[in-house]
């Protein structure tokens, strides 16, 4: 049985531990993300990757294939329960908003299982505005998968550099406007496993997606403050 309480002192330490670049925005890398055996076991999920053509550059375009940490597969799966259980407490809230200063009040948890295979390329982007804190841990133990980090852009034209991927590894930001990242076309032998960890404002769609999609974290009464701040080209539960 997996322990949330256990997951949670594993994460906080690791926040700890933290380093921090401002260049070309801040950006948090983290080692030792989750215990040894609740990242072993994100990577034998018994989920098959999506056969996808083309993702067209966006995870959107199979959107209807995505794994999420919802009520269904929260039920199903413990080890997704309790890493669910361990980043709605408060204490994990907490902690991030400290480290980061991310306006998270009020938003509620999303976690995404990616199993990314073949040609698999994200464009540079910039996260929606619904997004409120953004979280990459990487799930592979291959050598090469070092390399399959998120790429990290001064703009959609400069590339600035790529995020360590190592086994149980992180990647945080705050979404803005300039936080520009993505994923070149590079070759994936395997599957390049990861979850990305979301708080995302209320006006978030689909609701399906959301592990207690009637619990806000944090201080709730701030949720009723937040307007959607979208580009015409954006849509909810896309990148």
């Amino acid at each position: 049985m997996f322990n949330a309480h256990q997951i949670q002192q594993t994460f906080l330490a690791c926040l700890r531990n933290h380093h921090r670049d401002d260049t070309p925005y801040p950006h948090w890398t983290l080692t030792n993300c989750l215990p040894t055996e609740v990242a072993d076991a994100l990577t034998s999920m018994p989920f098959k990757p999506a056969e996808i053509e083309d993702t067209q550059g966006r995870r959107e375009t199979h959107n209807d294939k995505r794994i999420h940490f919802g009520v269904a597969n929260r039920t199903q799966h413990p080890v997704m329960e309790a890493i669910a259980e361990a980043f709605q407490d408060k204490a994990t809230v907490d902690a991030l908003k400290e480290l980061t200063g991310a306006p998270i009040d009020g938003t509620s948890l999303r976690v995404e299982y990616c199993q990314d295979t073949g040609n698999f390329w994200l464009e540079p982007h910039t996260d929606i505005g619904v997004k409120k804190f953004t979280m990459l841990i990487y799930l592979n133990r291959e050598p090469e998968a070092v390399d399959w980090g998120t790429d990290i852009y001064a703009d959609r034209n400069t590339y600035f550099g790529r995020a360590p991927a190592g086994f149980d590894t992180g990647l945080i930001f705050v979404p803005g406007t300039d936080t520009w990242h993505g994923f070149k076309v590079r070759p994936i032998v395997g599957i390049r496993k990861s979850i990305i960890i979301n708080y995302v404002s209320p006006e978030w769609r689909n609701r399906q997606e959301l592990c207690f999609p009637d619990q806000p974290v944090g201080d709730a009464s701030v949720a009723a403050t937040y307007t959607p701040q979208l580009h015409s080209d954006e849509s909810y539960g896309g990148y």
